[in-house]
């Protein structure tokens, strides 16, 4: 993790720092890392880290749409942990480009990774 504002104390961190953070599954195994993050543009909440797995569990280097609330950060860990499993990222709903913005693929990413959805948060 970068350090732009890591500080034990600080509830806030830089997206910058937040890239390229590792992403810890069962028994503390790196799964793999966040590389880039989703952000809604009128409210500002994260929506998804598209997260890379670099060759994990044998589906090679590949970029994944995680809903930002199947993550939490872990500061034992210095980095997030998820209970994502190999069987969730090979069945997940198919990804696209068009996806972003396509609320039934958003809804159906959501309720297949038992995240909660960020639209029905009352912020908008």
């Amino acid at each position: 993790m970068a350090s732009a504002t890591q500080h034990p104390d600080h509830q806030l961190i830089s997206s910058e720092d937040v890239e390229g953070t590792n992403v810890y599954g069962a028994g503390d195994a790196k799964v793999g890392e966040i590389d880039h993050l989703m952000i809604e543009k009128g409210s500002g909440r994260v929506t998804y880290a598209v997260m890379s797995f670099g060759g994990f569990l044998g589906l090679g280097h590949s970029h994944y749409p995680v809903p930002w609330g199947a993550l939490k950060y872990d500061p034992a860990l210095g980095g997030y942990r998820t209970g994502i499993t190999e069987r969730q990222l090979q069945d997940a709903p198919a990804f696209s480009d068009d996806a972003w913005g396509d609320r039934d693929w958003e809804a159906r990413t959501h309720k297949h990774y038992n995240a909660p959805v960020y639209w029905d948060r009352g912020i908008v």
